[in-house]
Order: C-alpha cells, then structure tokens, then sequence
C-alpha cells in the first residue's frame, strides 16, 4: 500500500513537471512568435538587399548625403547625414506642409507685398489667385513670392505659420532642423541635414497634390478670373532625362552650394535621395540613381 501510494505521489510530481514545463514552453513559443512579429513589422513591403556583385557606390563631392527606400526607411547610403547645413529652397516643402494644414487648395489668396529677392512666380500685389497655383509656382518654380504669400495667407501671423513650420519638423522627428523664413534664404537659424530632409521629403510626396506638382516639369497658371497668366518651369533638370524620376526639390543659395531632393520609381521600388553641398547635384544624383538600381535587389517578405 505505501509502495502504491509513494508511486501515485511520485506520478503526480512528475506530471506536475510536465505540465508546468509544457506551460513554460508554451510562453516560450508565444515571447517567440511575438518577437518576430516584431521583426517583421519594417517587412511589410518588398524590402532592398545588396547584390552578390556589391559595388561601392561613386565618389561625391556632395559634403552630405542619404539615399533612402522609401517604402521601409532602409538607409542604401549615408554621408555625414547629420551635417547641418543652409536647406536652400528645399524649405519649400515643408512650407507646402504647413500651407495644406492650414488652407484649402481652392481657397482664394489676395497677394500682399511681394518678397521680389531671388527666383519668382511673378507675382503682384492685389493678384487674387488660388492656394493651389501658389504651390506650383513655389515648387515648380521655386517662386519666394508664392512662399512668403503662401505663408501670410495660410496661418494668423507669419510668425505663427514659421512656429508651425518648427513644430511640424519636430513632429517629424526632424532633430536637426529650424526654419526662420519659408523660402529657404541663408540664417544661422534655417538650417537642416540631408537626414531630415530625406523625412521630410518622404511625407511630402504622400501627399498626392504635392507628389503631383513637384513631378511637373512646367505649368501655366491663371489668377482667379482668368485675366493674367503665370509660365513656370521645374529648374530640375533630371526630370523627364532619367528613368523613373518624379521630381522632388532643388536648392541653392551662395550658403548652401547645390541641393537636390529626388525620387524615382523603378519596377515599383521607390527611392529617394537628399544630396547636400555638391558641385553637381544633377550629375552626382544620376550616379546614385544608377548605383543603387544597379546594386540592390527587392525581395518580397
């Protein structure tokens, strides 16, 4: 009798055992499962690997550079990404940003004094014209005119929209970033780095109205009552020349040397590319455009 009961109580024990390490296993199991999930988030679209044949990328003199997947965030190359630097013209898109939050594409604008230094939509005081062509002729032709009247029209004060235009970037998580003006005029205080101007960018172009306008290589704009007439034309000399490009923004002040932002789409992979301070900002992108189709493949999660 006490042989059978040491038995039974030796069985319970061990069954015990079994279930609390089946229990155990089975959080193990779960904890696994979670964590790749986990893993798997970035993975929700075909994502780059490098080629077999792996080339480094060219030599740049561009002082600061990102080539970015646009779907997953993975980073194809970086030069001193963090590097601050005058944003130029690139500005623009976040002042777009700002200006889409605040008013409607169809609202109607009565232009106010004219900021008449460096490029131009062609504007004058008391055109009447809508939030929609002052966008293209900020961001096609890089028009200073349509940004600051973008920026008085659109928010309270001009300093609040500039606050807006801070705040955002924060929003962003732009870390490096502070803009004083909207058009992208040279301050010790406006100044970015090709990192968060690759974020800032990548929003952007989600914005179908904006992806649309900064693809366009040239428009002609109408004030409100169809009587005067604005040509603008895209300076981006890539557009329409390389396979897959649309658009994003150039820049370029005596501060900041060449700028541009570019996205291009091949075989439905996106990337895009923010090159800082170079000496030939429409070659040295061409290359990199190049070199990144020619030496990452997509594959599919």
């Amino acid at each position: 009798m006490i042989r059978l009961i040491t038995a039974v109580l030796i069985l319970l024990v061990f069954a015990g055992g079994i279930v609390t390490l089946t229990k155990n296993s089975k959080i193990k199991a779960s904890e696994k499962k979670a964590a790749d999930q986990a893993l798997e988030i970035p993975r929700l679209y075909p994502y780059p690997v490098k080629n077999d044949n792996f080339l480094q990328p060219p030599p740049l003199s561009a002082q600061s550079v990102v080539v970015l997947d646009a779907k997953t965030g993975i980073v194809l190359f970086e030069k001193d990404p963090k590097v601050k630097h005058f944003p130029a013209s690139t500005t623009k898109l976040m002042t777009a940003l700002v200006a889409l939050e605040k008013c409607s594409p169809q609202n109607h604008v009565e232009v106010g004094p004219i900021v008449k230094e460096g490029t131009q939509m062609g504007l004058e005081k008391g055109d009447v014209v809508t939030v929609e062509s002052l966008l293209s002729g900020m961001l096609i032709a890089s028009g200073n005119d349509a940004a600051y009247t973008l920026a008085f029209a659109c928010s309270d004060s001009y300093l609040a929209f500039i606050d807006s235009m801070n705040r955002k970037a924060k929003e962003l998580g732009m870390t490096s970033t502070n803009f004083e003006n909207p058009a992208g005029f040279d301050s010790k205080d406006q100044y970015s780095t090709a990192q968060d101007l690759a974020k800032l960018a990548k929003v952007a172009v989600a914005n179908p109205l904006i992806s649309r306008i900064v693809s366009t290589k040239s428009a002609v704009l109408n004030n409100v009552t169809g009587t005067k007439t604005y040509y603008v034309e895209n300076v981006n000399d890539l557009l329409g020349e390389v396979e897959g490009i649309e658009g994003i923004k150039t820049g370029q002040t005596s501060g900041s040397g060449e700028i541009l932002i570019s996205k291009t789409t091949r075989r439905g992979n996106t990337i895009i590319i923010a090159l800082l301070s170079s000496n030939g900002r429409f070659e040295e992108t061409k290359k990199l455009i190049e070199w990144a189709y020619a030496n990452f493949r997509w594959i599919n999660p």
